[in-house]
């Protein structure tokens, strides 16, 4: 099991105007994400709206990706769920139909709450996709699962043959590179927040990350990596400071999973509304975003087809 260098993308999930899910448009997706630089995808996670979708949607969704994905570019198929046997039968379908790998963040409800029963519960989703990668995908922010990841690597140590790494979505890129160090690089840590990867660059040499801005502003996250293998600090350190004021407009408008999706119509790949509880933006916020963003000189540097 090879790590991943380069990013992936969490991609939205798509829908038309009666909020079914729009499998169509998923081809034409691929194709930007690849045009950008963009690695693989990361599927019917947060970004996706993945707790907000049906079975079928979920499994049909997965299906679309890997059809219409080429032959190197990965697709990791999401299968958390609050349901374990659902998350078993996502896992095992993501292996029949060739995905990648697969991953799982943990449960909102119940909530786990120690290091072990987090260990127990990846052990059961790995094991029914045995061939294929499971990665643990931290994320507290959404689930409130704050638990010490250093710990949690121990624990699946030797337990879980197919334990691959951490998709790690939190702040604290010390225990980040702690983990990173763990028995001489052992597990993969994708660095999962766009707004440090030139960071965890320089302190523990990432190699791989997950990221959500990168449906839009793919490019120079990609850049990043990029200028930093190159030497060009400054440039690297120019386009991480790009994409922090890209962070700081759609943290004005609800965030990735609400302002991101809508920042996909103004490039021109309309995903439609996000799902019911999601406060979708208004006609008025839609504006006031798309001027905040020629503020910054989106427009010049975001992804295209």
């Amino acid at each position: 099991m090879k790590n991943i260098t380069g990013l992936i993308n969490a991609p939205f999930t798509p829908f038309d105007n009666n909020n079914e899910v729009n499998y169509e448009i998923i081809g034409k997706y691929a194709e930007l994400l690849v045009n950008n630089g963009l690695r693989g995808v990361f599927i019917n996670g947060s970004s996706g709206e993945g707790f907000l979708l049906t079975e079928e949607e979920r499994m049909t969704i997965a299906e679309k990706w890997i059809s219409v994905s080429p032959k190197d570019f990965l697709v990791i198929v999401h299968v958390g769920s609050t349901c374990l046997e659902q998350s078993k039968k996502l896992a095992k379908h993501a292996q029949e139909i060739g995905a990648y790998a697969v991953g799982s963040m943990a449960a909102p409800f119940p909530k786990v709450g120690r290091v072990q029963e987090l260990a127990d519960y990846c052990a059961e989703i790995a094991a029914s996709a045995p061939s294929l990668p499971f990665y643990f995908y931290y994320i507290p922010a959404l689930n409130d699962v704050y638990l010490p990841m250093l710990p949690f690597l121990e624990a699946v140590d030797g337990r879980i043959p197919n334990f691959t790494g951490i998709k790690y979505t939190y702040e604290n890129l010390y225990e980040y590179n702690q983990c990173m160090l763990y028995k001489n690089r052992k597990y993969d840590m994708l660095h999962g927040q766009d707004e440090t990867i030139l960071s965890a660059l320089v302190m523990g040499g990432a190699q791989g990350g997950i990221g959500g801005t990168t449906n839009y502003n793919g490019k120079e996250l990609v850049g990043i990596i990029e200028a930093w293998k190159a030497g060009n600090i400054e440039l690297a350190r120019d386009r991480q400071n790009f994409s922090q004021e890209v962070i700081n407009v759609i943290c004005k408008y609800r965030g990735n999973i609400v302002g991101g999706k809508r920042i996909m119509k103004l490039i021109g790949l309309d995903m439609g509304k996000n799902r019911i509880p999601y406060q979708n933006l208004t006609e008025e916020e839609e504006e006031s975003l798309k001027r905040d963003l020629l503020k910054i000189g989106f427009f010049e540097r975001c992804n295209k087809f």
